[in-house]
């Protein structure tokens, strides 16, 4: 390892050339505002909170504790906990150290979690006593992951208790030297397809993708961020944690999302940013339905991680007096890369690219597309990931000519804005026609009696694919699928409006809150 500097003063430059930020180290946030807000709250979790200082305190020890147990530059670290303080003070003293995250979700099952353990090379695990039940079995089979770290009570025999790795022996504290090149994160995607992937993402990227952001936020220095956002998942990480650090704001995070909570907070804190996925978004406004709040302090609402559907969109902002800014994203960007701007906003776009970020809309052969034509959406940015772990061929795929392609269906307008029209691959083919899932989608949440519907294809003999539909109704809510279906054919193309319509109590998500379609079986 060697001794970095430690400065007040970022030290990051856009490279023109390049198209990456050359970056010491993604903690560096963290130490740029400390010098700045040191007694600053940073971090409120539950009844605790730590200020900037305090934060910075806590990362170093703990950058000693875990330094001396071997972990070092280059390593990978599994950081397998719900949303805390402790997850944040792990994520970047692992970022101190130039060692890799590996964040993964608490509630995975043996499968999933010995794909992600082994493919990802990892040297270190840091869990929660609470998630061991799945992870020790493939732990024990996987010996080279020899250093396992454990936050809270009972701590398992061969592992060693978080609390004790904090070192506040000494003033000094050694740090390793990174680029903007160096990986800081290996972020495995949802798996809507196949086993999951591991996007390698570097100091360069995630810090990129925050300064590309930061200016389109216009927050203020009292504004406290509100998020139930995993913090496992890129988004959570990038915009609730690493811009909040970066902004000098206080982050207010909860390790579960729930509604009443949320609408608590939103009610007693003079200025609040909410960050959310639609699900979430959708749950407020059903609660504050039934239950209005007193005040809103929310000063906007930053939507992501799926498309917000228009009803839920206007609903929202009416019921809080505030707007939302929507944009676009994926693991691989880091994640955000397009976003409507401040004060611009055109509701159904997602905006424009962010600085630094470029965008195209291109056909099968990465032609470029007339404005209002349908194509596939590609990015390039600081942001796009280095590759894929261990995925040579599904690395030069998706950044093939040095443009992500993201596998999702979009046009742009004659104004510049871009528009997702849906994954390339939910595109439904019914007897040659084109049917968009997310049209038709749009369509359903303006009935009343709809509070979720996700729309797919299901085979068919003599048309190849037939429209198809799951929908959960509103609470006391009481409709036909018959009544639904013509509800449907009065406002779309003859061959667009599902023919089969399944009643369901809830849809499968992922932990990022996308609807799993592969997952929903439409048999009776």
């Amino acid at each position: 390892m060697v001794v970095g500097v430690r400065s007040c003063l970022l030290k990051y430059r856009y490279m023109e050339t390049s198209g990456v930020y050359e970056a010491m180290n993604l903690a560096d946030f963290l130490i740029e505002a400390t010098g700045r807000l040191p007694d600053h709250t940073a971090l409120r979790f539950d009844r605790e909170g730590i200020s900037f200082l305090e934060m910075d305190r806590r990362v170093d020890a703990l950058v000693r504790g875990l330094g001396g147990k071997g972990i070092g530059l280059g390593d990978r670290c599994i950081l397998m906990m719900p949303n805390s303080i402790e997850w944040a003070l792990v994520y970047y003293a692992i970022a101190r150290l130039g060692a890799v995250v590996v964040p993964v979700n608490p509630i995975y099952r043996k499968g999933e979690l010995k794909h992600i353990f082994s493919d990802s090379g990892a040297k270190a695990f840091i869990g929660h006593t609470d998630y061991l039940a799945e992870a020790m079995p493939v732990l024990e089979s996987l010996p080279e992951i020899s250093i396992r770290v454990v936050n809270g009570e009972p701590v398992p025999a061969g592992c060693i208790p978080l609390s004790g790795l904090f070192d506040y022996s000494q003033d000094a504290v050694t740090y390793a030297a990174t680029a903007a090149a160096d990986p800081l994160a290996i972020i495995y995607t949802s798996g809507t397809t196949g086993l999951p992937k591991g996007a390698v993402l570097t100091h360069g990227n995630l810090m990129g993708d925050v300064l590309a952001v930061s200016g389109l936020r216009a927050s203020e220095p009292g504004d406290i961020v509100l998020s139930a956002l995993p913090l496992f998942h890129i988004y959570g990480q990038t915009h609730a944690l690493n811009l909040s650090i970066y902004s000098g704001l206080t982050l207010r995070i909860w390790d579960h999302f729930d509604p009443g909570e949320i609408i608590a907070a939103i009610e007693e804190e003079e200025s609040t940013i909410l960050y959310a996925v639609p699900t979430m978004i959708n749950r407020l406004v059903e609660q504050a339905t039934v239950s209005p709040p007193r005040r809103s302090s929310l000063r906007f609402c930053v939507s992501g991680g799926a498309s917000l559907p228009l009803e839920v969109f206007r609903r929202f902002e009416e019921i809080f007096a505030t707007w939302i800014m929507e944009g676009y994203g994926l693991t691989e960007c880091s994640p955000t890369c397009l976003e409507n701007p401040p004060g611009r906003t055109r509701i159904g776009s997602i905006g424009f690219p962010v600085p630094g970020f470029r965008a195209r809309v291109v056909d099968d052969d990465d032609r470029d597309v007339a404005p209002g034509e349908v194509g596939e959406l590609l990015i390039a940015g600081p942001g796009v990931m280095k590759g894929y772990l261990n995925q040579p061929e599904a690395t030069a795929a998706t950044l093939k000519g040095g443009w992500l392609h993201t596998g999702d269906l979009a046009r742009q307008d004659e104004d510049g804005y871009f528009y997702i029209v849906d994954r390339k691959k939910e595109l439904i083919i019914r007897g040659g026609y084109n049917v968009y899932p997310r049209e038709i989608e749009e369509v359903f949440y303006e009935h009343p009696a709809v509070l979720e519907a996700a729309v797919l294809g299901v085979p068919h003999d003599d048309l190849g694919e037939e429209v198809a539909a799951a929908v959960v109704l509103r609470p006391g809510a009481e409709v036909s699928q018959e009544e639904l279906r013509e509800f449907v054919k009065e406002r779309v193309a003859p061959y667009k409006y599902p023919r089969v319509i399944k009643l369901v109590d809830e849809l499968p998500r992922n932990s990022a809150g996308k609807v799993l379609k592969r997952d929903i079986c439409m048999d009776d």
